[in-house]
């Protein structure tokens, strides 16, 4: 089957560095389009693209002028779907106008910048008419590292507690810091929640929907005066299963680094640690350590393969429905109203 052309919407560092690599690399799409706010944006974008890997690819930007806005890039019969990276408070508009025009959508996480606008849209996708598709980009679902911790959990029997951990300091010198949505953020979480729906992502991942989070209780601090409103979260879950377990994160860490899972079963635990991934079998004496290191990986490049592969199939990939995505926002948004509340239980009800 020919690839399909798509469009690329949006030219930050996560379109440079992620997804145009990831777009060139599978041959089920074509890049026909990049559309940006700016058209120098655009331009910049459109040089990392080898010369010769495709066909040339036409720039739009809201400064373009007439007949190379973003309204006139979704009335292209050549293009049937979009990536859309933008800044969290703009995604909800384009992704509408988007789907509303007929395009298969690829939205970058979070859903929206809350779990209320997130069931707007979910509402308004549903009530559309047209053929059109909408998936959400979540790469951590596609790392192949907790692809495979998670069918190791589902070997070990019933689910006793689990811990997530991720420490680390968001310096001001970091390129993501430096994009101004994100330095003074207008949505909750600010920064804390930008990278943290990628964490509740995979912990989803690993624990399984029968052991979906049901209830939340947490605190929240701010360390670093740059990072507003809080960059520290440390909250106890429980599932609907009746197991607990705890997640702890921060962007302030300037003493630590840590980027942990761990899942206790009744019949062993697994670690996943970045690329590695230790399975213990049995208990005490008769445990058995089983190791295993994958290539370093965000995921990207298999999401958006695996959002191709959809497209040509004419199903959209489950592990990239909207629903999930609303999930994996809903758990951090509790955290966050816990931590207002002072630690009061937030109840789910969207997992």
């Amino acid at each position: 089957m020919a690839p399909l052309g798509i469009a690329i919407i949006g030219s930050g560092i996560f379109v440079r560095e992620q997804h145009l690599p990831a777009a060139l690399a599978s041959p089920l799409i074509t890049i026909k389009a990049l559309w940006s706010r700016s058209l120098k944006s655009a331009e910049e974008a459109a040089k990392l693209i080898p010369e010769g890997s495709q066909d040339a690819v036409d720039l739009y930007s809201s400064d373009s002028g007439e007949g190379k806005g973003y309204d006139d890039l979704l009335k292209r019969s050549d293009i049937v779907g979009v990536i859309l990276a933008l800044p969290i408070p703009d995604m909800p508009a384009y992704i509408e106008k988007a789907l509303a025009a007929g395009k298969h959508v690829l939205g970058e996480k979070p859903i929206a910048p809350t779990v209320g606008r997130a069931v707007e849209l979910v509402e308004y996708y549903k009530k559309l008419d047209n053929k059109a598709t909408w998936s959400v980009a979540e790469n951590f679902r596609f790392v192949p590292a907790y692809s495979y911790a998670a069918e190791q959990v589902k070997t070990l029997g019933k689910l006793q507690n689990f811990h997530a951990k991720v420490l680390f300091l968001m310096e001001q010198s970091n390129k993501y810091y430096g994009t101004s949505w994100r330095a003074t953020p207008d949505f909750q979480g600010g920064i804390l929640l930008d990278g943290g729906v990628h964490f509740t992502a995979a912990l989803r991942t690993l624990l399984g929907p029968e052991n979906a989070v049901q209830s939340v209780s947490a605190h929240t601090a701010q360390v670093q005066s740059y990072l507003p409103p809080v960059d520290s979260v440390n909250a106890v879950m429980k599932t609907k299963s009746g197991v607990i377990g705890t997640y702890v994160q921060s962007i302030g860490s300037s003493g630590a680094n840590a980027f942990q899972y761990q899942i206790v079963c009744e019949n062993g635990s697994v670690e996943a640690e970045g690329r590695k991934v230790v399975v213990i079998r049995g208990r005490g004496a008769d445990a058995k350590r089983e190791e295993k290191e994958y290539e370093s990986t965000t995921g990207v490049k298999e999401e958006v393969h695996a959002w191709a592969e959809a497209l040509q199939a004419g199903k959209p990939n489950p592990a990239q429905s909207p629903e999930q995505a609303v999930a994996d926002l809903e758990i951090f948004e509790k955290m966050l109203r816990s931590g207002e509340q002072d630690g009061s239980a937030q109840r789910t009800e969207h997992q």
